[in-house]
């Protein structure tokens, strides 16, 4: 756990020189009672106590309000307050005031929570009362970490720098990278790389010089067919490259490395290397399929992201198979649950083929237990008990449909990362987990309040699913930054499981940390044969801009459409996501309802959820409903506002983002928090300039006023001005908007595209595959330890989760459960 050494030293100063002030804070803070302050909550109390500016300016200087500006949450249980210091990412410190007397203690992480712990129990625990605490930190204490913040998700370029370094101080020491490439083998046993005229190091250097100067004769575009029996000769198989010209650049490359190893220099001949031929992705949660699944319970935006990964990455493993010479069939499997009550999906068909793609495959594997196979779609939060069978079935038929394990297995969301840890244990593979989203931050309290929530959500083995699946994966990709450590105001999901307890069931002291080098940002794109930008006239899908007319402009009300636009000469502010209260698609139509000069320079276009109340299962989008139904109401926005029901065809999707940059709108993006913003990208995609939150992932997909504009959804007018600003400006400067839709388009192709995705991804697999076969990178002291956590504990927490071939099906909030027929 990183930590700041000055909170101590400045809070000392601080009660010296602002002795009455600390005490009207802290007496504020304590008369409060016993509860969890939020930084919101303290920077309330701050200007309800200080009111005087140049009181205010005085102790925001001081060491106190240092600790203030980084404190991200603060204990009162009278007469202490603890709190929660975080001045940097993933640099925290802890400390408790007693406000009586005016004293400071500084806290362990442990101590910390124990503090906590106490809004719970109420009264102090007994000294000798034994809890579980988790750590990690010793497995990882002689593991190579990054130091720096700013370093955080760049895991691959620290690890090759550190480990280059250390493992191949003289030339000699290549022998872990030789004894590497000996390993190299297809699935049916075909050797690759070198064959057995190879024995020793020596040896390879020899014949590496002569295949250089025998290449050296040839023209670089000479097919491998004219010179591969040479190359077998001195003891080269096939995958060094199909021209003389790529044989030569990849043996120049390994010679440059035993000459003289360097870390980039590995790294780009470990990319061009034969290793990744099969690769399984676990999802197994929600109605996996192409069609007539979004919109379906816990169906959406995963499906979509790995489905378009998967075609960019069967693209990307032919690519390297061609030009490594190989004549050999990829193979891609994404395995998911069957659920034989389909809802007149394909889930209930056991293999299906991935359309774009002529390799990769749906394998769906059904939920049982010894009551039988579960019938019915359940809540990914009562998923728990299905997935150790699961996982073990889904092992067999994984191996037995691509004839031996893969190469690569990757994991989805909390279920998907844990069944591809049990898989990758068992099968001895390479792992790669990708959250999308980690619960824990989406539920305030979910962890200490935990209780609280375990009837409904089942975190206890969702948050302990996550500890485990997170420590066992080799590498973990993330879309951005924030998702990993957040931004100097707010915490990162990865990095709110570094400390925290769950009263009764654990503490944890060590659990994810963000400094770790398994952690790789590698942003996802849109699949640019659907979205792509209003101006290519040539692949407009013209066809269906009737439909599209129909979908925006009838007066007449329908079940797919509410509110008319009565003025079409105006722009289109849209926006397009799930109609729940992260989303804040309310707070837009309320901003929008507020600012009338807004009102008269654009319209507003919506699609979102369900209109009508009736038609919906889930309560918080219930909810929702209702207060858009009010808002449009309230403001008579009859006229400006055009209100979609949710839309699930993707290439008519595509078209409308166009057919709003034809109207010179914008996208905008208002959520409270977003993780990454898979809409801003397939809007800046489609060349619309986009507005989004600064609140997660479009913070870093947008550099704010040239690729699009930051805007803070808790702050409604600011959020409106800045939209009047922008189109004011463009009726002035029609030129202004050109601007920010191409800036929008350069920084897509820059960072945001699949093809560099797969390029990367396949580029870590490498990596982290070599690292772990000739380092400790293995971990498995670590894994030893996650193997006991599992049994000892996962496995009692599972039995508490409910039979879901007996529970109710709670139609309320869409939280059904299914019953076997």
């Amino acid at each position: 756990m990183h930590r700041s050494s000055s909170v101590g030293d400045h809070l000392a100063d601080t009660l010296e020189t602002h002795r009455n002030q600390s005490i009207s804070l802290l007496s504020r803070c304590v008369s409060l009672g016993e509860k969890i302050l939020q930084p919101h909550d303290l920077h309330g109390i701050f200007d309800d106590v200080f009111t005087d500016p140049q009181e205010q300016k005085d102790v925001q200087n001081s060491g106190f309000g240092r600790i203030l500006k980084f404190t991200q949450e603060a204990i009162v249980l009278p007469p202490w307050v603890a709190f929660a210091v975080r001045p940097k990412p993933g640099v925290w410190e802890y400390l408790r005031v007693n406000v009586d007397e005016l004293a400071f203690q500084p806290l362990s992480v442990a101590e910390y929570l124990e503090f906590k712990e106490n809004l719970v129990h109420n009264t102090p625990q007994s000294k000798d009362s034994f809890v579980l605490e988790l750590d990690f930190e010793p497995f990882n204490c002689s593991f190579p970490r990054l130091s720096m913040p700013s370093s955080i998700g760049n895991g691959v370029q620290f690890l090759n720098r550190h480990l280059s370094s250390r493992l191949f101080g003289n030339p000699e020491s290549m022998q872990p990278l030789f004894e590497f490439l000996r390993n190299l083998k297809y699935h049916d046993g075909q050797t690759l790389m070198l064959n057995d005229r190879i024995p020793t190091l020596q040896k390879l250097r020899g014949a590496l010089q002569k295949a250089e100067e025998h290449l050296h004769k040839l023209p670089s575009g000479t097919p491998l067919q004219e010179f591969g029996q040479r190359l077998q000769e001195l003891g080269l198989e096939n995958g060094w490259g199909d021209t003389a010209g790529r044989v030569l650049e990849m043996v120049h490359l390994l010679l440059d490395l035993l000459q003289a190893p360097d870390p980039d220099n590995l790294e780009s001949f470990l990319a061009r290397i034969p290793m990744v031929f099969s690769v399984v992705i676990m999802s197994p949660h929600g109605y996996f399929g192409q069609a007539n699944v979004l919109g379906l319970p816990d169906t959406g935006g995963q499906i979509v992201y790995i489905l378009d990964q998967v075609r960019a990455l069967e693209n990307e493993i032919l690519t390297n198979i061609k030009n490594q010479g190989l004549n050999v069939i990829p193979q891609i499997l994404v395995v998911t649950r069957l659920i034989p009550e389909a809802r007149g999906t394909t889930c209930n068909q056991r293999i299906e083929k991935i359309s774009g793609t002529n390799h990769s495959r749906i394998l769906r594997v059904p939920f049982r237990s010894e009551k039988g196979i579960l019938q019915q779609w359940i809540s990914r939060f009562d998923v728990w008990p299905y997935l150790e069978v699961f996982a073990e079935d889904a092992s067999n038929e994984i191996c037995a449909e691509l004839r031996g394990p893969p190469d690569l297995i990757i994991g989805n969301y909390s279920d998907g990362n844990l069944v591809a840890s049990l898989i990758a244990h068992k099968l001895g593979i390479t792992q790669c987990n990708i959250a999308h989203a980690l619960e824990k931050t989406k539920y305030p309290g979910s962890d200490i309040y935990w209780k609280n929530f375990e009837e409904k959500y089942h975190f206890s083995c969702q948050f302990t699913a996550d500890l485990i699946a997170m420590n066992h994966a080799d590498f973990i990709i993330t879309s951005t930054y924030q998702e990993i450590a957040g931004s100097t105001e707010t915490v990162g999901q990865y990095e709110s499981h570094m400390a925290f307890t769950m009263p009764g069931l654990y503490r944890v002291v060590n659990g994810i940390d963000v400094f770790d080098p398994k952690f790789n940002i590698v942003s996802p794109g849109a699949d640019m044969s659907i979205y792509f930008p209003y101006t290519e006239t040539s692949k407009r899908l013209t066809g269906l801009h009737d439909t599209l007319e129909e979908l925006l402009f009838n007066p007449e009300p329908t079940d797919q459409h509410t509110g008319y636009l009565s003025d079409r000469s105006k722009p289109i502010i849209f926006s397009m996501a799930r109609l729940d209260r992260v989303k804040n698609i309310t707070g837009l139509v309320e901003l929008f309802a507020k600012n009338s000069r807004l009102r008269e320079l654009v319209n507003l276009v919506i699609v979102a959820g369900e209109i009508s109340v009736e038609k919906s299962k889930d309560r918080e989008e219930m909810a929702e409903i209702d207060k858009m139904h009010k808002l449009i109401e309230q403001y008579k926005l009859d006229g400006q506002l055009r209100w979609i029901r949710m839309q699930t065809n993707r290439v008519r999707n595509g078209e409308l983002y166009r057919y709003v940059a034809d109207t010179k709108g914008a996208f905008v993006q208002p959520a409270v928090y977003e993780a990454f913003g898979l809409t801003v990208v397939e809007a800046m995609t489609c060349g619309l300039p986009t507005f989004a939150t600064q609140y997660g992932g479009p913070a870093e997909i947008i550099v704010d006023g040239v690729s699009g504009f930051h805007i803070d959804p808790y702050r409604g007018d600011e959020c409106a001005d800045k939209l009047v600003e922008f189109f004011e400006k463009c009726k002035e400067d029609p030129s202004h908007w050109t601007k920010i839709s191409d800036g929008g388009l350069k920084r897509i192709y820059e960072k945001y595209t699949w093809k560099i995705y797969a390029e990367q991804l396949m580029t870590l697999t490498r990596v982290y595959g070599f690292w772990k076969f000739v380092s400790k990178l293995g971990r498995r002291e670590c894994r030893r330890y996650i193997e006991m956590f599992y049994i000892l504990k996962y496995r009692d927490l599972v039995k508490t989760v409910p039979d879901s071939h007996v529970s109710k099906i709670d139609n309320a909030d869409g939280h059904a459960n299914g019953v076997i027929a």
